[in-house]
């Protein structure tokens, strides 16, 4: 057998692993990385390999930023940031038709800058907001469709652990990557809080309206936005200032929040250790799936699948745009089918090399695939937001969560066709970085 029929052996085996045995992600890369090493050249070899990459990947300080940003995003939400984030924009938002659930997606939006994960968000969001908008006694669909596709925000607004990793695993700029995402996610919300809007306006039924509140009460609520707008500004004016790497900027984004959160006395001792122990959950899966992903993509170099096929690719006699859209399909398709983290670290060896070749920007290619990946936190059968708005919104059921999501999937397609016509909404500010 050839060594290119081995890597595709090997990628088939991948799949049918992930998708019929339900291994865990990280393991099943580890497992089919290593024994195609082990076929390839030699027990001993690959052993010594897998252990000097591994040593390579975990002993690099930037990857220090993952536990930190997971920290920060802990701390704000054991600490009630996001609730006080969420009754602000209620406040501000509540008497227009469709304004709670649009005060529910900036919430999101708010939220995912300084958390940057899907399904803390949609916990969060499914907690707070979803109550608020039964007692207003909006349509079910509208609800939980706003929350579990706002809370796929977490991915692409920075920091996102997501864009950490393709940096990483890329060698990217990290810094770039997230001024490339800001605006990138600023514009999915915006999309859907204007697919809100359109579906108030045809069912006005879906969203009665809610009291004006006086502007005292508006004044009062403002604080609940200073907190987050601090916190963000610092983080990533930080980071395009250059006054810190974006380690250190996790240090201080989760040293502020701990300190923002003890300054209100909403952080008991009890609440402080869950973040903690949920940092270390969340650090150390994400830890599993990077060494699985080094075996793994270490397999693929040696098959030299990913340069092949980018060689292929690159002679193809048609348009570049069309095998990027084959690419992206991919995405949309696999994104579907198992967890975004996961889909990435598999496919970036693969793909990434093919978008060089054809000439595009490795920011822009990177936050796209981003947002693309997004998708599959809220389609089936895996959409992982949608079953935690689904566990937590049981009367709703999961078969209702999926129907209220189909109403915002025009929004991530619209979204992803302006990106792909107006490049320049991704790699203008990445541009201005030196």
């Amino acid at each position: 057998m050839s060594v290119t029929c081995i890597g595709i052996f090997g990628v088939v085996v991948l799949l049918l692993m992930l998708l019929f045995l339900g291994m865990p992600v990280g393991f099943t890369m580890a497992v089919v990385g290593f024994g195609g090493l082990c076929h390839l050249i030699s027990f001993k070899a690959s052993a010594g390999m897998v252990g000097a990459e591994l040593w390579n990947t975990f002993s690099s300080y930037g990857l220090t930023m993952v536990p930190l940003f997971v920290f920060m995003g802990q701390i704000c939400f054991y600490s009630g940031l996001n609730e006080r984030l969420f009754r602000a924009t209620h406040t501000l938002t509540g008497h227009i038709r469709g304004g709670l659930a649009m005060a529910t997606i900036f919430a999101c939006a708010g939220f995912a800058a300084i958390c940057g994960s899907n399904t803390a968000t949609a916990a969060t969001m499914t907690s707070v907001a979803l109550p608020e908008m039964r007692k207003y006694r909006y349509h079910p669909d509208l609800s939980v469709g706003a929350i579990a596709c706002g809370s796929t925000l977490g991915v692409v607004i920075p920091p996102s652990v997501v864009l950490i990793l393709i940096g990483i695993y890329t060698g990217e700029s990290i810094s770039k990557l997230f001024y490339g995402g800001m605006p990138a996610g600023l514009l999915l919300a915006a999309f859907f809080m204007a697919t809100i809007a359109i579906l108030c306006r045809l069912n006005p039924q879906w969203s009665p309206l809610g009291e004006r509140r006086t502007m005292r009460e508006k004044l009062a609520a403002l604080p609940g936005f200073f907190e987050t707008i601090f916190l963000f500004a610092l983080v990533m004016g930080g980071l395009y200032a250059g006054i810190f790497t974006p380690t250190e900027a996790g240090a201080v984004g989760s040293f502020l929040a701990l300190v923002i959160s003890l300054a209100r006395r909403k952080l008991s001792w009890r609440a402080f250790r869950a973040a903690v122990v949920d940092t270390l959950q969340v650090s150390c899966m994400v830890f599993v799936i990077i060494a699985g992903a080094v075996m793994f993509s270490r397999f693929l170099a040696l098959t030299r699948i990913p340069f092949d096929i980018a060689d292929w690719v690159a002679a193809l006699p048609i348009p570049p745009i069309a095998i990027l859209g084959v690419i992206f399909l991919i995405y949309v398709i696999g994104g579907a089918l198992m967890d975004a983290l996961a889909l990435l670290l598999i496919t970036i060896p693969i793909f990434f090399p093919v978008a060089l070749k054809l000439g595009y920007d490795p920011i822009w290619f990177g936050v796209m695939i981003t947002i693309i990946t997004t998708l599959g936190a809220v389609t089936p059968p895996v959409g992982a937001s949608t079953y935690v708005v689904a566990g937590m919104a049981q009367e709703i059921g999961l078969g209702g969560v999926f129907r209220g999501v189909l109403y915002f999937l025009p929004a991530y397609v619209l979204c992803i066709i302006l990106l792909m016509a107006v490049p320049e909404i991704i790699t203008f500010l990445p541009g201005l970085i030196r």
